[in-house]
């Protein structure tokens, strides 16, 4: 059983509209070894909200002083006004969803598994959460359907369905908040587009956190953050920072190549 010593004194979250904001956070593993260093920035409501950036440069951290696996010694973060460190880590994590490259399978059926994100959910919820993320069609070819075993860590699943069980977990919390750690990172070309798919359908309407590796996804972002050495330092929208030429635009240069036409870039052609 999840242990709410931590809990007692604090108040459940109330998720009025998911606005996350981070200011002048400061975080550090070891001591005087500081990741995060000053850390703001604002993830609207409704909206996908990208953090983009040198590796080592503190993106990763930042999921989690906001998750509570961790205490951030400097700086608030809030949601919707409420310091997070004054709610209760139960309730905190029951209105976040989370999926990540690294996808956390247990023993047990397809099932199982996708019910794991809201106990009790019923079959019309579990179903219904599978075809959001694309993944009911590749589920009803295997025999057993629903009832197929994923083996350990789910290893009888390719990488791209494991990744869309995943969504389908994460789309049947109905959590206001989903915090995307670029799911589609180690995959081809073919199993990413059906993850990106379901990872839209996961973002609709939802304060969507996604840490990009690959800028192409990003590209229609309410706003991206360009994080290095621990703090914001660029932000805007994707064809913003292309005109202002700086770090940003410079990334784009590196994944698509130098002759890339960045007209195309900005308005996502290619």
């Amino acid at each position: 059983l999840p242990d709410r010593s931590e809990d007692v004194g604090k108040t459940p979250l109330k998720v009025t509209k998911g606005r996350v904001v981070f200011d002048d956070v400061q975080f550090e593993y070891r001591p005087n070894e500081p990741v995060l260093k000053g850390m703001s920035f604002t993830a609207e409501p409704g909206q996908m909200t990208a953090l983009v950036g040198p590796s080592g440069g503190g993106k990763s951290t930042i999921f989690n002083p906001l998750l509570q696996f961790y205490q951030a010694p400097h700086g608030t973060i809030t949601i919707d006004g409420q310091h997070i460190g004054t709610v209760t880590r139960s309730s905190l994590r029951e209105h976040i969803a989370y999926v990540g490259q690294d996808i956390f399978l247990f023993r047990g059926s397809v099932r199982q598994n996708i019910a794991y994100g809201r106990l009790g959910a019923s079959e019309e919820e579990i179903v219904a959460a599978a075809k959001a993320a694309h993944a009911h069609d590749f589920i009803m070819q295997f025999p057993s359907g629903y009832e197929t075993p994923v083996g350990e860590h789910g290893l009888q699943l390719s990488g791209a369905q494991r990744q869309r069980i995943s969504v389908a977990r994460a789309l049947i919390r109905y959590a206001p908040i989903i915090l995307l750690d670029e799911p589609t990172a180690s995959l081809d070309g073919e199993s990413e587009q059906h993850v990106q798919s379901a990872v839209r359908e996961l973002s609709r309407g939802r304060t969507t956190i996604v840490i990009a590796h690959r800028l192409y996804t990003i590209m229609n972002a309410g706003m991206i953050y360009v994080v290095d050495n621990g703090r914001v330092v660029e932000s805007g929208t994707h064809p913003m920072l292309l005109r202002e030429g700086n770090r940003y635009a410079e990334y784009v240069r590196l994944q698509f190549g130098e002759a890339s036409d960045l007209t195309q870039v900005a308005s996502g052609e290619i």
